[in-house]
């Protein structure tokens, strides 16, 4: 009988540890296919794109209030390749992290630098554009150097990577008067304009496009703040929607589409996609 008992519990012990095993695949396989933001968005037909718009030449409204930009453009191409539409959702760029995190839209593509927290935070691209923060000055001011903006006021947009640029920037917000916080940063060089502030910091790509077209007295100090790169950033977790648009981007790259987008807002190629 005890014989007969062992043998019971050892077949009995063989059947748990083989069901325990299948278990854990199952899990691992579980896990690994419950990524569906890709085929989700196929579902959904549509690409909603979270922006400032007021942000040229990445993302902005023209003179028909349509809103257009270097972005905009890339964007639009890897949604139709994708076989769904673009949507571009203007969003309060204070709460970007939540408007995505929510799923009010798929994705932050206007400009976006990717930080080490944002990177922890959310799923990004691979850099597809550098960047720069610079300070815009009254081309009459007389500053030339950041250490010229001493005892002055600066302008900055809330919540933007230039904000996080002064901050890390010790020594230069010691300096500084006062610090004006904007909520974009056309509404901050309006202010410079009228000596509200005497400096704006901002994106480099941002500030040169600017100042060629309204052609107004501005000019960038040539030191600047710090320098980064602008990412397409997605949910954290919707890893098979960002390769996708990763590849897709890598693809347009190779056949010349992003070149010829770049030349037309940039008029050079400003892109580092695959480099």
């Amino acid at each position: 009988m005890k014989k007969l008992e062992k043998i019971m519990i050892a077949v009995a012990v063989v059947a748990a540890l083989s069901f325990t095993g299948c278990s854990k695949k199952s899990a691992v396989k579980t896990e690994a296919n419950a990524d569906t933001s890709l085929s989700d968005l196929q579902a959904k037909g549509k690409l909603i794109l979270g922006l400032d718009d007021a942000f040229p030449p990445l993302g902005f409204r023209d003179e028909n209030n349509n809103i257009v930009g270097y972005d905009i453009d890339l964007a639009s191409e890897v949604a139709k390749r994708l076989g769904v539409t673009l949507e571009c959702q203007p969003i309060d760029w204070s709460a970007k992290e939540q408007e995505l995190s929510t799923g009010k839209i798929d994705c932050i593509w206007n400009g976006f630098t990717m930080t080490p927290e944002r990177k922890d935070a959310m799923s990004f691209t691979k850099a597809y554009l550098d960047n720069a923060q610079v300070v815009v000055v009254r081309a009459d001011s007389g500053i030339t150097t950041l250490a010229d903006m001493k005892g002055k006021i600066v302008g900055v947009q809330a919540g933007s990577s230039a904000q996080d640029a002064i901050e890390a920037s010790t020594d230069f917000k010691a300096g500084l008067k006062e610090i004006v916080e904007f909520k974009d940063n056309v509404t901050a060089l309006n202010d410079l304009e009228i000596n509200r502030v005497d400096g704006v910091v901002m994106d480099q790509v941002v500030a040169n496009y600017t100042i060629t077209q309204s052609g107004k007295p501005y000019v960038v100090i040539a030191e600047g703040l710090s320098t980064e790169e602008y990412g397409v950033a997605f949910k954290k977790g919707n890893i098979a929607l960002r390769d996708k648009v990763q590849a897709t981007l890598e693809e347009m790259q190779a056949d010349g589409t992003v070149t010829s987008i770049s030349n037309k807002w940039f008029g050079t190629d400003l892109s580092v996609i695959g480099k």
